[in-house]
């Protein structure tokens, strides 16, 4: 279990260790992430040899405020690597301020969430803060005039999903959930390359796993209820829609059938453990299917899959690991008229944090539109709600 925590850390890490956007230039340094960046003079190695440049200069300043999951490095390292400066950090629990103060030493602790707020330098709010938190936060942030990046699931009900909708519209200001298990992973990001160029024809349907790993003894108490995290398809299944959308090209869908519920753990009896939903979109169909039920035998904390089905291939991504004996994460498997071809992703560049500075900047959707972010989370929350309880024979 200890083996598979560390993988899982270790993935986060490297999924952001790319400076995003950087076509053909490797990992930076774990160190330099977290620092203020400077303008670029002379190439220079990283810890395996590969020649990497230095980042540029800062571009925006950005502060964070929420430390609950540590999917908060990952945003922060891929902020960073696109560009910003981290300046401050806001969390009421000393422990995990600790933690996050001695990982960015660069960044000022706040006294308030109300210093950060009020600080009119701070153009990006970025927060992992317990789930049925986020959403109201956002709504503050957007409404103090700064940008808005959280961890999924970025909203945890409909009615929640309403007055972001509402404040974001009157503000116009930009809140972006990050979905990682596309934006930090790097065969997705390949897979999307493909898909964009034709390689697999018209895309007719994905099927997306998420298995997770549960570890209960390193869990807060929030995580093992419903009302705090949304559901196990509010949660993890907000990953597989948003890749549903964008593979498929759906600008419309609906939620054709789902079911979730607490299947093996009755000790825990406001927790969710599986989850499967159906989706009919405008521009094709999705299967979703996400779990807690990753074995301890398994060296990583997830077989993640997604299969992307074309009229003239298929594409299938081993996101996390491959139990067939290739090493590490990022595999693509793709399969056409000609060939069946494996391409290894493991240096693919990640784009997302570049272009959501960019975004922030020039006031564009490169990263992701907010119909798409909204649209995501709204078909995650609607099977959620609709969702039958699959009651099974013990």
């Amino acid at each position: 279990m200890k083996e598979s925590q560390a993988n899982r850390r270790q993935f986060i890490k490297e999924s952001f260790a790319t400076a995003a956007g950087l076509t053909g230039m490797a990992a930076l340094p774990v160190e330099s992430l977290g620092a203020p960046a400077i303008r670029s003079t002379s190439p220079l190695a990283d810890a395996h040899g590969r020649t990497i440049q230095k980042p540029t200069a800062a571009r925006i300043r950005f502060s964070v405020i929420g430390l609950n999951h540590g999917h908060i490095n990952g945003q922060v390292d891929a902020v960073t690597a696109g560009g910003g400066q981290l300046v401050s950090f806001y969390a009421k629990e000393p422990d995990l301020a600790a933690a996050f103060a001695k990982r960015y030493p660069q960044a000022k602790q706040a006294g308030s969430e109300k210093e950060i707020l009020e600080d009119q330098s701070i153009q990006l709010v970025v927060s992992a803060s317990i789930p049925d938190e986020r959403a109201p936060l956002g709504v503050r942030v957007m409404r103090a005039g700064k940008d808005y990046m959280v961890d999924k699931p970025g909203i945890t009900s409909l009615e929640q999903l309403a007055e972001v909708r509402r404040v974001q519209k009157d503000t116009k200001r930009i809140f972006s959930i990050m979905y990682s298990e596309r934006f930090g992973n790097r065969a997705t990001v390949k897979a999307g390359e493909l898909v964009k160029a034709g390689a697999i024809g018209q895309v007719i349907q994905t099927i997306g796993l998420g298995p997770h790993q549960m570890n209960p003894k390193s869990r807060p108490d929030w995580f093992f209820d419903r009302k705090r995290f949304g559901g196990i398809i509010c949660d993890i299944g907000s990953h597989q829609c948003d890749q549903f959308l964008f593979f498929t090209g759906s600008t419309k869908a609906e939620v054709v059938a789902a079911q979730a519920g607490n299947v093996h753990h009755p000790q825990y009896p406001k927790f969710e453990d599986f989850g499967d939903l159906m989706l009919r979109g405008d521009a094709g169909t999705g299967y979703i299917r996400v779990d807690w039920f990753t074995p301890d035998g398994l060296k990583t904390w997830g077989d993640g899959r997604l299969t992307i089905l074309g009229t003239d291939g298929f594409i299938e991504l081993r996101k996390n690991v491959d139990i067939a004996g290739r090493s590490g994460g990022n595999h693509l498997i793709l399969v056409d008229q000609k060939e069946t071809r494996y391409i290894d992703c493991s240096k693919q560049p990640l784009p997302y944090g570049e272009q959501l500075v960019d975004d922030i900047l020039n006031r564009t959707e490169t990263a992701m539109s907010q119909a798409h972010c909204f649209l995501a989370t709204e078909l995650a929350l609607k099977a959620q709600k609709q969702a039958q309880n699959p009651t099974l024979k013990q």
